[in-house]
């Protein structure tokens, strides 16, 4: 039987209530401030989503193993077709949409950056922890019919300061039923010299099983992933999402990394209800 691994439950408890704080902080203020203005234009008006969800990501970016990281939220619905204030892309990826204009939108990123332990694995002996934390930034896009592209800006705030984050993705959202919605997405993650140092890097104080490696700004990975939506009823909502990245360039020649392959998995339920009746 393994050994109870404190330091990943430690992590686990971490990333949780990171995501609750998040999940209350976006809808409170969301509730407080923009529902009036939203249902003017077609946001969203009084009806929300309200669930849970689970996603496993890798412990650490270029890890073999994984970690699964339990989450709640509340949002304005329209999560499923992809037009609503609120759109989920991610842990580190909630936005915010308060610009919507002749197929253009822009607003506020918000979510947390997993950070990194030197107990994730038998590389990083000597390696200082990452601290995670919150992530703001900001984002700018382009829906044509079921085409979507859009740039996004990811700066870690709280924890440690691990850089900034440029990612740029294409999705095509179908509706294969009248209660089924399919989007299929590509992206691509562009990184800063001081994040790619702090995950990828070893410095000279750090190298011992590893060599001294330098790592540089530029693209950091590939991804493609599939996300199904399925109305169970007029109120109750699946979604499950799959996605596989490929690290590239100085992230995928690190020493650091176990594997370029990456994996992700996820599932959520959530229920629709009428703000002005609950």
């Amino acid at each position: 039987m393994k050994q109870f691994d404190r330091s990943s439950l430690a992590r686990t408890v971490r990333t949780t209530a990171a995501t609750v704080a998040l999940a209350l902080g976006v809808s409170g203020a969301i509730a407080g401030s923009a529902q009036a203005q939203y249902a003017s234009d077609g946001g969203f008006g009084n009806t929300w989503q309200i669930g849970a969800g689970v996603v496993v990501v890798p412990k650490f970016e270029g890890a073999k193993t994984y970690q699964a990281v339990p989450f709640p939220f509340i949002a304005p619905s329209g999560l499923n077709q992809g037009t609503g204030f609120v759109q989920v892309r991610g842990l580190d990826d909630f936005r915010l949409r308060f610009f919507k204009s002749n197929g253009f939108e822009a607003g506020l990123v918000t979510g947390y950056r997993l950070g990194r332990d030197s107990s994730d694995s038998s590389k990083l002996a000597g390696f200082n922890d990452i601290n995670g934390g919150l992530v703001l930034g900001g984002y700018a896009g382009y829906r044509a019919g079921p085409l979507f592209f859009s740039a996004s800006y990811h700066h870690q705030v709280t924890g440690d300061d691990t850089g900034g984050v440029v990612r740029l993705l294409a999705e095509h959202t179908s509706r294969l039923d009248r209660s089924t919605t399919l989007t299929a997405t590509v992206a691509t993650n562009i990184a800063s010299k001081d994040y790619m140092q702090t995950y990828f890097g070893v410095t000279p104080a750090q190298a011992g099983l590893l060599p001294v490696y330098s790592a540089s700004a530029g693209f950091k990975d590939v991804s493609a992933s599939l996300t199904a939506a399925v109305e169970l009823d007029p109120k109750w909502t699946l979604y499950m999402t799959g996605k596989y990245t490929r690290l590239v360039g100085d992230a995928a020649d690190s020493p650091v990394i176990d594997t370029p392959n990456q994996f992700f998995a996820g599932a959520g339920l959530t229920y629709k209800f009428d703000w002005g009746r609950w």
